[in-house]
């Protein structure tokens, strides 16, 4: 691969500007930063508890691996391409890295559900939980499989990226036709589908499997996790409602996963509009909205973890002693 000095008008237009360049790094230092911690923090805590483990700590543990994997094997790579340092890899390389995009960026989407989902059937369970006190320490299978199919299907489904996508050079024009993974020629790596057609296909199934759906079942499962929440007390209990403990911290949970659900449909929301508006109009505000799609792609990712603080007691714990060390009383 040969590294090229010359950078894009956008590239150029981030590096020239102090605010925009201040934000983009710390947009992606708290994208690692923050993942990295949530992953140490509670996965610590599962890994010292005795007994059954936390099945909403593993999803957790789980989503933040999957922001951090986007986090740095895509926006880092992001912020030091639009800094200037273009490079331009080989084609083999480029079918590993347009794989590799696509997968990840596809999982992290269904673990972020994943989350919503795990809450709203465990409100809806009408039994309580049987809890084993001599079996086996770790997840649920249940909850072990879901991650294998997150991960694997999302595999399969990248295949195509694998296969039909190539390196370009430095006349390689920008082309934002799939959000869900990289919107441009990253690393010199462009989409070489066979036909027009095929590739349209693609880039709607991606747009419609993996940021339509499951931004719908988020919505409906968060609210009806809420609704649940507020009907119950206000009903006659019955033999065949759910069995909810703990009301407080479940409410608690649940404006924890609706906060999350709303930052990650806004980070996806101006990143449609931004897109779309420069596939279809590229009037004089297109630089300006191609900024824009850049930040609201990592801003959930940045963000998230700090959400995560707020509701998460362990994290809460964490975050209170590194501040009360970095600046103590008196």
């Amino acid at each position: 691969m040969a590294p090229q000095r010359k950078p894009s008008s956008l590239s150029q237009r981030i590096s020239s500007s102090p605010f925009y360049f201040t934000l983009y790094v710390v947009l992606v230092m708290l994208g690692n930063v923050g993942n990295t911690t949530v992953i140490g923090v509670v996965g610590q805590s599962l890994l010292r508890e005795s007994g059954v483990v936390r099945s909403s700590d593993v999803i957790l543990v789980n989503m933040a691996f999957s922001n951090l994997m986007v986090s740095l094997v895509r926006n880092t790579v992001v912020m030091v391409s639009d800094l200037g340092a273009e490079i331009f890899l080989t084609r083999e390389m480029c079918h590993l890295m347009m794989g590799i995009w696509v997968w990840i960026r596809s999982a992290n989407v269904w673990s972020t559900f994943f989350l919503s989902a795990f809450h709203f059937q465990t409100l809806r369970r009408v039994a309580p939980p049987v809890i084993s006190l001599h079996g086996p320490r770790g997840p649920p299978r249940p909850l072990v499989l879901g991650f294998g199919l997150i991960w694997s299907l999302n595999l399969g489904y990248s295949i195509p990226a694998f296969l039909f996508s190539t390196n370009g050079d430095e006349n390689s024009t920008e082309t934002l036709m799939l959000v869900s993974s990289t919107t441009r020629p990253l690393l010199g790596c462009v989409w070489d589908f066979p036909s027009a057609y095929s590739g349209l296909a693609f880039a709607t199934s991606s747009m419609v499997i993996h940021e339509s759906i499951p931004i719908f079942l988020m919505s409906v499962t968060n609210l009806g996790s809420l609704f649940t929440l507020y009907t119950h007390g206000h009903t006659r209990t019955s033999p065949d409602a759910p069995v909810v403990t703990r009301i407080p911290a479940e409410r608690r949970a649940a404006k924890v996963i609706l906060a999350l659900n709303i930052l990650f449909i806004s980070s996806w929301g101006t990143n449609v509009i931004s897109v779309n508006y420069f596939n279809y109009n590229r009037g004089s505000s297109t630089e300006f909205l191609l900024i824009v799609a850049r930040f609201a792609n990592m801003s959930f990712i940045a963000l998230s973890p700090i959400v995560l603080a707020v509701g998460h007691r362990r994290l809460r714990a964490f975050v209170k002693s590194v501040l009360s060390r970095l600046c103590p009383a008196g």
